[in-house]
């Protein structure tokens, strides 16, 4: 089976336009169709590539594919975008030309899927390395960034470009990518203020909002709700298959890959929800006293969050969209705005906003991804621009792109006419002029220095006087009346003046892609392109680093009074700049083509495709390809693909390849007016004449499968045949050997038979003689064993009966010693026998005692009071010693256990049961509470961190309590404080020290009887502690607080005993006065708890609650 080595091979339609035939334009279309229908979405003209968008998945651009296209020949494989890319990458690397990618189309044709695919390519098949696919992976990763601020939704698609893109990749000279540089072109910064029905403002604001963080969104003061910001439009905010979140999350890694810094990223950040913050201002009219309009700020909520997150002065932005200030020479003129001129500036503020930071992200990209000028780089250029634009309504911005377009065809058509020519040059054959549509006159009618629209648009705008579009349009229909691609109503030519469908403010350019009329409504506005310098100067004053980069002009250092280029000026400069780039490279073409309007697979729709093929010069394209020869192919490809068409020639030719090819056309007898011969190529002029080079092969290549098919069975039955003969013999070989093994087998098995007979009988033989002189041997040995067992029996008797002898005159003569013995000594053993049965019985009563008390022994535990019963009275001390004893000893085993820590708080509960057991009512609640000392955590705490830092000692206690005033009765919070040798009071609140008390100078502490929390805290007269007086405070941990107090004082070696009073009434000393403070039991007003009340000047009462 033959390899697929050429695009003509299982061709679905024809896969090169140019040997379309009969060429016309449904024959181009239907072609176009059938390939679609069929998935194949790609089809040549020449070199040149039509990209259909096929709105779905393919699985035509994998690994494998990729693989597929490389390095191989143009039209040796069915046309791919693939194809295009190699051959430019190989061009460049191989022949050391630089080249540049075309690719071109209206929005939704898939353009910038289009260039994705061509750097994907491009980084697939060149060099690796660590700092190769980092340069890679950053010209990959830029895409993502520049689509979120340049892309957006429109009703014909929903990622379309709104602005054009050069980007020259840079190589080295083995092909490895080092670096590129991108270019932007005519951003549709209009977009910003206002978006068509139906479609979305650009990416990134909806991205922002999706998938910003919460506390982003709170730091750029910003609402995720789209319907609070006016550029938003909201009817089509969400779009089908479009995830905003997620993407904002790519274009953040992606700007990390790139290489933006973090307050990069927070910059670009905070401008664009500037720019969201600058659309929700709003204006109102407000009259002067001179009669004047003026406008001002609604709600100046907005204004403010927008100059805190740029920086600038609310009331310095707020002039300056209230005033506008004209320089003139060395006059300054400064005028109101009205309510419309106001949303002019703010409109104008924010479409420079965006734009300019659109252009600083363009170059911070550059600055990036920009190669080391060690060297010369070989350089790709990848063009991704608008498509020609005819739409219902068309403005200055379709004019501008068209104009573009026009120079794009012009040089097309320049390019591919001269790349024909030298290939003709090249290859000896004799060049004809081609006729073709020239469009430079319509260049010229756009782009002219004295008549052109640009220039004269150029001029309306900057001559003095009242500036309108109706005499920008009066303009060109007095200079451009005559020419024949301008068509106006009220031009001179009368043969326009009863066209109704020419409206009378507009005009008419007959482009190369067919007439698209123009309204002037806007032209002279957006060529302008003004901001005022009031909103520059403002803006420069910001305190944000990148907007003093973004707004140069409003440095007051560096006033030009020049007017600024035109946008018309800028574009057209751009344009011829990139003209000049795109000559000096070789040029490939991409022409995008999109099936249908509703952004849906499979669908074709013939007037939308032919109003993209006529506006796209397709046809004029394939005219120019086949004004001389439609087809030309090297002699190498050509004769291995046609050799079977002459027998001289088939199955090899053996001299050169040339050679072949005059043979086989001779044979052939093709007209030699068909074809010529080059250098190196074949070219044949009409596609009718390779289309019967190709029957005829087909044909060919039908017998030659029928003749192969032929052998191919003779020879596969005649292998049939010889492997079922030596299959015949192997069988008959191994089933003779297999009969003689088993004769064999059989013989030797009856041999071994009659031995193992034969050697049975002899062993059996042998067997009878051996047990017949063992059992003779055995009868002789039991017979001797009988008679000695005869013999040892009778003298065992003998023995026996010697020993009862002796034994009975032994136990004669022990009955008679023990007789005598009694008779002796009976007297003696009446006179002590009840002491002993008593010493006796008391030694059995105690050691059962304690072998039961062994068993009954109670638990381990101090608290434990149980103990066994004692079962005889005369045990009683006993008992009692004993249960005091083990007492005393599981004390010792459990106090062995303890920690010093443990140890520290037993003694301070000792110390405190010591203190106020049966003399405090609220003791026995607090016996169950452990000592914690630092109730506030003082040393991890933050809020006491200050504090902290101020005690030189270890804190003992911390807590809150409560100081009473004694001209209320009523309690301030503090913190208490008791470190080894001082207490302090402190502001609860703010942690400043309010009093310190050294120890020593605490002479006792009073308390009462009841379940309250106060105690009195008596100073030593005289000292300085005691100025303002005693402090009587409150407490929930009293009992803690006094026993730590006592503990403290009494380990002190320079201070005494601290004193403990308790009573129900005791005095106070506050300043100079004594106050007696006493402790009533009644119902407080504030429910539970003890509260305070002044009496008169010298009594404070206080009120315990009764407990049950």
């Amino acid at each position: 089976m033959e390899v697929k080595t050429s695009l003509l091979d299982n061709m679905i339609g024809v896969g090169d336009m140019v040997l379309l035939e009969p060429l016309s334009e449904d024959s181009f279309i239907e072609n176009l169709r059938n390939r679609f229908d069929h998935n194949e979405i790609y089809t040549y003209i020449g070199s040149v590539v039509i990209s259909m968008n096929p709105y779905r998945s393919l699985p035509i651009y994998t690994p494998d594919k990729v693989e597929e296209y490389r390095n191989r020949n143009f039209y040796e494989l069915s046309p791919h975008i693939y194809a295009l890319a190699d051959e430019a990458y190989r061009s460049l690397r191989d022949q050391d030309k630089d080249q540049c990618i075309l690719i071109t189309g209206e929005s939704g044709a898939g353009k910038t899927e289009a260039s994705k695919l061509v750097m994907s390519y491009v980084a697939a098949v060149c060099g690796k390395g660590q700092e190769v696919n980092k340069v890679k992976e950053q010209l990959l990763q830029s895409n993502p960034v520049l689509e979120a601020f340049g892309n957006a939704k429109t009703v014909r698609n929903d990622n379309s470009s709104r602005f054009g893109k050069y980007m020259d990749i840079e190589f080295d000279f083995k092909g490895d990518p080092l670096g590129g540089v991108i270019s932007n072109y005519l951003l549709e910064k209009s977009r910003v203020v206002k978006q068509p029905r139906g479609e979305r403002n650009f990416h990134v604001f909806y991205q922002l909002l999706s998938g910003a963080s919460d506390d982003t969104l709170k730091k750029l003061k910003l609402d995720r709700d789209f319907s609070k910001y006016n550029y938003l439009s909201l009817d089509s905010a969400a779009v089908n298959g479009l995830d905003d979140a997620a993407n904002f999350r790519t274009v953040k890694n992606a700007m990390q890959i790139v290489g933006f810094m973090e307050d990069e990223v927070q910059s670009v950040l905070e401008l664009v929800a500037a720019v969201l913050k600058l659309g929700n201002i709003e204006f109102k009219p407000e009259s002067r006293c001179n009669g004047s309009d003026e406008s001002r700020i609604k709600d100046k909520n907005d204004l403010k969050e927008m100059c805190e997150l740029l920086g600038i002065e609310q009331s310095v932005l707020e002039r300056a969209f209230s005033y506008r200030t004209v320089e003139a020479k060395l006059e300054k003129v400064s005028t109101t705005l009205n309510v419309s001129q106001a949303y002019y500036a703010r409109d104008a503020l924010a479409k420079n906003l965006y734009s300019r930071l659109f252009s600083w992200l363009v170059t911070r990209i550059n600055e990036s991804i920009k190669a080391q000028p060690k060297a010369r780089h070989k350089v790709m250029g990848v063009l991704d621009i608008y498509g020609f634009e005819i739409f219902e309504e068309n403005s200055f911005e379709q004019f501008i792109i068209n104009y573009c377009n026009e120079k794009l065809q012009q040089i097309f058509i320049e390019l591919t006419l001269r790349e024909e020519q030298e290939e003709y040059i090249r290859e000896g054959i004799e060049w004809t002029n081609i006729e073709y549509f020239n469009n430079a006159i319509i260049c010229d009618l756009i782009e002219n220095h004295q008549s052109g629209i640009l220039a004269m648009l150029d001029e309306e705008c900057l001559r003095p006087g009242t500036v309108t579009d109706e005499t920008f349009l009066d303009k060109l229909n007095t200079i451009c009346a005559l020419h024949q691609h301008f068509e106006s109503r009220l031009s001179k030519n009368s043969k326009y003046i009863t066209d109704h469908s020419l409206p009378h403010n507009c005009f008419r350019i007959q482009h190369y892609a067919g007439k698209v009329l123009y309204r002037a409504e806007g032209f002279v506005d957006k060529n302008n392109d003004l901001l005022y310098r009031d909103l520059s100067q403002a803006m420069y004053k910001a305190n944000h680093s990148l907007i003093k980069q973004l707004f140069p002009e409003g440095n007051p250092a560096k006033v030009n009074l020049k007017r600024p280029p035109t946008a018309g000026f800028q574009f057209k400069a751009s344009v011829g700049t990139l003209m000049r780039n795109l000559q000096t490279k070789n040029p490939n073409y991409i022409r995008c083509i999109k099936p249908n309007d509703k952004k849906a697979s499979h669908i074709f729709t013939d007037s939308l495709v032919c109003h993209q093929v006529r506006y796209l010069g397709l046809m004029e394209n394939v005219r120019v390809r086949r004004a001389g020869y439609a087809f030309r192919q090297a002699y190498e490809p050509c004769l291995e693909r046609y050799k079977m068409l002459c027998k001289r020639t088939w199955p090899h030719w053996r001299g050169p390849a040339r050679e072949g090819v005059e043979v086989l056309m001779a044979g052939l007898q093709v007209s030699a007016e068909e074809f010529s011969y080059g250098r190196s190529k074949i070219f044949i002029r009409n596609p009718r004449s390779l289309f019967f080079l190709e029957e005829r092969r087909r044909q060919c290549l039908q017998d030659l499968a029928a003749l192969i098919q032929k052998i191919y069975r003779g020879w596969k039955c005649r292998t049939h045949f010889l492997l079922l003969k030596k299959s015949q013999i192997v069988v008959s070989a191994w089933y003779r050997r297999y009969a003689q093994q088993k004769k064999y087998q059989k013989i030797k098995s009856a041999t071994t038979v009659v031995q193992s007979y034969t050697r049975g009988w002899q062993a059996r033989k042998l067997l009878r003689e051996l047990k017949y002189q063992k059992r003779c041997k055995e009868a002789v040995t039991t017979i001797a064993a009988f008679w000695h067992g005869t013999q040892a029996r009778m003298e065992l008797r003998r023995l026996k009966q010697e020993a009862r002898n002796k034994h009975a005159v032994t136990v004669i003569w022990a009955y008679w010693q023990g007789t005598k013995v009694r008779r002796d000594y009976r007297k003696f053993f009446r006179a002590n026998a009840g002491k002993k049965i008593y010493d006796f019985t008391i030694q059995r009563i105690m050691q059962k005692y304690f072998l039961g008390l062994k068993s009954t022994m109670p638990s381990m535990s101090p608290i434990d009071k149980s103990w066994p019963a004692r079962p005889y009275r005369f045990l009683d001390g006993v008992h009692t010693e004993l249960r005091t004893v083990f007492h005393h000893w599981r004390c010792k085993k459990y106090r062995s256990q303890f920690t010093e820590e443990k140890k520290a708080v037993y003694e301070e509960k000792l110390e405190a049961s010591e203190i106020f057991k049966d003399k405090k009512a609220l003791y026995p609640s607090s016996v169950s509470q452990p000592f914690r000392g630092d109730y506030l955590e003082i040393s991890k705490n933050p809020k006491y961190q200050k504090l902290n830092s101020t005690m030189e000692e270890k804190v003992l206690m911390a807590d809150v309590v409560n100081k009473i005033n004694r001209a209320n009765g009523k309690g301030t919070a503090r913190i208490f404080l008791l470190t080894k040798n001082s207490l302090v009071l402190a502001d609860q609140k703010t942690g400043q020290v309010k009093a310190s008390v050294p120890l020593p100078d605490l002479t006792s502490v009073s308390v009462s009887t009841q379940s309250d929390g106060f105690f009195a805290l008596k100073l030593k007269e005289g000292s300085a502690s005691a100025i303002k007086g005693d402090f009587l405070l409150s407490s929930e941990h009293l009992i803690e607080i006094i026993t730590k107090l006592h503990r403290t004082g009494a380990t002190a070696a320079d201070s005494e005993q601290l004193n403990i009073n308790i009573s129900d009434e005791f005095l106070v000393q506050f300043k100079h006065d004594k106050v007696c403070v006493k402790f009533i039991q009644g119902a407080p007003k504030n429910g539970n708890s003890a509260s305070c009340k002044r009496k008169n000047n010298r009594l404070l009462e206080v009120s315990v609650p009764t407990t049950a």
